[in-house]
């Protein structure tokens, strides 16, 4: 079942030089995947305005380099490191829209509707293999008239000039292409264990947020067993307790009393009194004259 599919190995080692030259120059997948549109965009321009012998040749190229660059987008994405969900859905629309531009070309060379027919027909298998994957299936791929095999068929019609038939082909077998992947999917999905594949995407992705708090959770345990041991063994100096300062008896200090002089007069108790002339004043004496009587009693007591 499938086809020409079974041929994207081969064709993948055939690449492996030039993904890996694309990788040294940091070459964004989402770049390869626009060249793919590009391609098949031209490829069909060719078809539609070439007349059929000298269509064939720009036809075949351009819809080989759309192939290489539909096998070269996710294999650099995963070469890289750079698998993000945007890049899937941008791989998947590239994918779409170039089935749809490759078919467009026939528009000038068959009737509309068997144009459209075509159209619808060629998505067909791939929205029912996105549909099994989403439901937890493995992705399937290949068949008897897949991607590869309606490129070819493209060419085919560029070099005889058989627009019709070669729609007709496309139209029926993507069809039968498209029923016998949704029977295999059908089948995947009804086998014990079902349940658990369907949770598969969500799984992964918790099983990836699970692992990156892991590995925080034991990045920080060991720093803080690193910090534990390095505080067990470092030596911390302990304070003395400071010596008890010697007790001091207080020193009472007295004014000193003045010595009372000879000829200072004893204190008087009341100081609202006024002072007698021969009272002393601090160090000055005041006297008052003597009379003759005073100096003749001195005069006798000191015989």
């Amino acid at each position: 079942m499938n086809g020409l599919y079974a041929l994207k190995p081969w064709y993948a080692d055939r690449l492996s030089g030039l993904r890996r030259a694309l990788a040294a120059r940091q070459v964004s997948p989402d770049t390869l995947t626009a060249a793919g549109v590009g391609c098949a965009a031209g490829a069909a321009a060719a078809l539609a305005w070439l007349p059929a012998p000298l269509a064939a040749l720009p036809v075949a190229v351009l819809l080989a380099a759309r192939l290489a660059f539909a096998n070269l987008d996710g294999a650099l994405a995963r070469d890289t490191g750079r698998t993000t969900r945007r890049g899937a859905l941008l791989n998947e629309l590239g994918d779409r829209t170039g089935d749809l531009l490759v078919i467009a070309g026939f528009l000038p060379l068959a009737p509309l509707w068997l144009v459209a027919a075509a159209a619808f027909a060629s998505t067909l298998p791939s929205w029912i293999s996105l549909a099994g994957a989403a439901a937890g299936a493995p992705r399937r791929n290949g068949g008897p008239v897949g991607k590869t095999e309606r490129c070819l068929l493209a060419v085919v019609a560029a070099a005889s000039g058989w627009a019709v038939p070669v729609l007709a082909v496309v139209a029926a077998g993507s069809a039968v292409t498209a029923v016998l992947r949704a029977v295999w999917v059908w089948r995947v999905l009804g086998r014990p264990g079902a349940d658990v594949a369907t949770g598969k995407a969500a799984a992964t992705e918790k099983a990836e947020v699970t692992g990156e708090v892991v590995a925080a959770v034991a990045m920080a345990t060991a720093e803080a067993t690193e910090t534990a041991e390095a505080t067990a063994t470092t030596e911390i100096p302990v304070a003395e307790p400071p010596a008890p300062a010697p007790a001091t008896t207080p020193v009472t200090r007295r004014r000193p009393t003045p010595s009372p002089t000879l000829n200072s007069p004893p204190p008087r108790p009341d100081r609202g009194l006024p002072l007698d002339p021969g009272e002393v004043s601090g160090s000055i004496t005041h006297t008052r004259p003597q009379s003759p009587a005073d100096r003749g009693t001195q005069l006798r007591g000191t015989r």
